[in-house]
């Protein structure tokens, strides 16, 4: 029976409070990251405080399912590291109680949050996504002198299309203007050129004045012929200053949704399945249209009889139809007209394609962005268990609360992921990257993170010891460092001269028949290795000698002794004959065929060493001999 003890009811006030502060904390510099992308659209609008609310409240809907993934890292460190500051996690792991246990009451927590996460994911963001959308679209369309892009005709101002080479973002100038007015007909149409101007709203908000210089305005005369026969009459003005009022609603109005219906972001889970049937079936049957238009116009023959075509097959391979010799015969100006055909056709056939390949395109853009949509509601979601698995478990080793510490950390695991994430999506959007693989690379990274740092804290490990990482790479890698032996300053027991001598002479004795009957420069036998292994009792009693007489003269007062032992090297006795002590591991390495011929060189790479090794020790034996009998014994 589960039942609620005061220690998860202390530790869940604990994080509680910490959560709903870092949440807001979160939210708020998610939102500032965000506005940086819109604030052009809302400095110098006119925009009224309720449009302002109704921007903020939605963007933070939308930021929602962001914030807490990382108010859950950054409360679970503070919130661990401020019980292993204060000594508050030593009692509890004193009473018997693990860090696991502690957990409990919080990775409830955690689960409830991840549930929130994805509700407002499937039902409260697309809604939000919606109308922010919606709101943007309508910011565009509140005040068009800002709006108005250089080089391409703008339309956003009724009955007019306005044309700007150039825009001066400070001064709000506008050079080498060209409007095109019309209203209904031809007849009452006007082109205006203009050196230089400046688009304005009047006070009221109801009508746009356009100040031009420098410029001429042609218009043409509404005719007053009833028949309409005769020939419409227009007019030619050249002005220096010319100001212009243009009709123009300036008051903010929502516009139609209808244009970012189809955004993915704006979708639960079930429309993003609708969506995606549907699309499909449209592009199915567009792709199916294209195919027999192209079996038909670019790839499609006139039907001949099979008597014909082996006939016509016949002829080609007696050589007696010879189509470059027929074109010979033709003159001039039909080769002319034939190429020139063929390369017409061929011209259409592609610009043909290109344009089916568009919008095939547009359709698999389509498909991948509500697939990546659909997938991002659940890894954003498991994020949140993933951030608790790293932040309540580096809180515990690091043991360091407040906001300085956790604050750095929280920082560098969200850029990682936020790294990751957006690097798989923009890859899987583009279609470089399986989607699958796109959005689940950031949780394939920072998930065996998390249960690396929940295995260590939980055994109180030490997580951040440079000298065992480097050891252990060291290890891997088949790197050694070199002995060392220091002369002592206090000797107890003298060493025994005479035996040390003896067992020396009879591990060179070993060595050399060791050499001979293993050839240690020939490949060892994969068979041997991985499957059928045998220790090297031979390897190991030599070392277990050597290592003898190293801690016998290690109390030696020589220091040519002491130099001489220096000289040894620390050999692995077991690293040539195996890669893993457990069998079953030794394995599945030769079964996995990269991780197997990287052991498998590895070892031979070892029993070179060893080679090496071995005429060093023997090398050495024999000084020590010497100096042994210059000392007399």
């Amino acid at each position: 029976m589960l039942r609620i003890k005061k220690l998860d009811i202390f530790i869940a006030r604990q994080f509680g409070l910490l959560f709903v502060g870092t949440f807001f904390i979160c939210q708020f510099v998610l939102m500032m990251q965000f506005l940086w992308k819109y604030v052009d659209q809302l400095i110098g609008k006119g925009l009224s405080l309720e449009v302002l609310a109704q921007f903020f409240w939605y963007m933070s809907l939308v930021l929602v399912p962001q914030a807490l993934p990382l108010a859950l890292l950054l409360s679970a460190l503070i919130t661990f590291g401020n019980l292993g500051e204060s000594s508050e996690l030593t009692a509890i792991k004193a009473a018997g109680i693990s860090l696991m246990q502690a957990f409990r009451s919080l990775i409830v927590i955690t689960l409830f949050v991840t549930g929130v996460s994805f509700y407002f994911q499937d039902v409260v963001a697309p809604k939000a996504n919606m109308q922010f959308g919606q709101l943007l679209l309508s910011m565009k369309q509140k005040s068009p002198e800002l709006e108005i892009p250089e080089g391409i005709f703008y339309d956003g101002i009724p009955n007019c299309n306005l044309y700007v080479q150039k825009k001066n973002l400070e001064t709000g100038k506008l050079y080498g203007i060209m409007i095109y007015r019309m209203t209904d007909s031809y007849e009452d149409a006007a082109i205006i050129l203009a050196d230089s101007g400046m688009l304005q709203s009047t006070a009221e908000k109801k009508h746009l004045v356009l100040t031009l210089h420098s410029g001429e305005w042609f218009e043409n005369m509404k005719s007053s012929d009833v028949t309409g026969s005769a020939s419409v009459p227009y007019r030619r003005e050249t002005f220096a200053d010319k100001k212009i009022i243009l009709d123009f609603d300036n008051d903010f109005n929502l516009t139609d949704a209808g244009s970012i219906s189809g955004n993915a972001k704006a979708k639960s889970l079930s429309q993003i399945r609708e969506g995606i049937d549907s699309i499909s079936h449209e592009y199915d049957s567009i792709g199916r249209a294209f195919y027999r238009d192209a079996m038909m116009m670019q790839f499609g023959c006139r039907q001949i009889s099979k008597r014909d075509s082996l006939a016509l097959l016949k002829k080609v391979e007696t050589g007696k139809v010879d189509f470059y010799k027929d074109f010979d015969k033709l003159s001039s100006d039909k080769k002319l007209a034939a190429v020139n055909k063929a390369i017409m056709a061929a011209q259409n056939s592609v610009g043909n394609l290109e344009f089916k390949a568009m919008v095939t395109k547009d359709g698999d853009n389509m498909l991948r962005q509500h697939k990546i949509e659909a997938i991002n509601k659940f890894t954003l979601a498991l994020s949140c268990i993933i951030f608790f698995f790293i932040g309540a478990p580096l809180g515990a080793i690091i043991r360091k609360g407040g906001l300085g510490v956790p604050v750095i950390i929280s920082v560098l695991v969200f850029i990682v992921y936020y790294i990751l994430d957006n690097t798989g999506y923009r890859m899987a959007k583009g279609g470089m990257w399986a989607i699958w693989f796109g959005k689940s690379i950031a949780t394939a990274v920072l998930a065996p993170l998390a249960v690396f740092f929940t295995y260590k804290a939980n055994n109180d490990s030490v997580v951040f010891n440079v000298d065992l990482y480097k050891n252990l790479l060291m290890k891997m890698l088949g790197m050694r460092v070199k002995r060392s032996v220091m002369r002592k300053d206090v000797i107890i027991e003298e060493p025994d001269y005479a035996a040390d001598k003896a067992c020396l002479e009879t591990m060179t004795n070993a060595i050399k028949e060791y050499s001979m009957t293993h050839k240690l420069k020939s490949p060892p036998n994969f068979i041997n290795v991985f499957f059928k292994f045998s220790p090297d009792h031979d390897m190991e009693r030599i070392g277990e000698k050597m290592e003898n007489v190293i801690t016998d003269l290690s109390n030696s007062r020589d220091r040519k002794v002491i130099d001489l032992l220096n000289e040894y090297p620390i050999i692995m006795v077991k690293a040539h004959t195996r890669p893993f002590e457990r069998k079953w591991m030794n394995v599945v390495s030769a079964i996995i065929i990269p991780v197997g011929v990287f052991f498998y060189f590895r070892m031979w790479r070892f029993r070179l060493r060893l080679q090496r090794d071995l005429k060093q020790i023997s090398a050495t034996d024999n000084m020590l001999v010497e100096r042994m009998k210059e000392m007399g014994y």
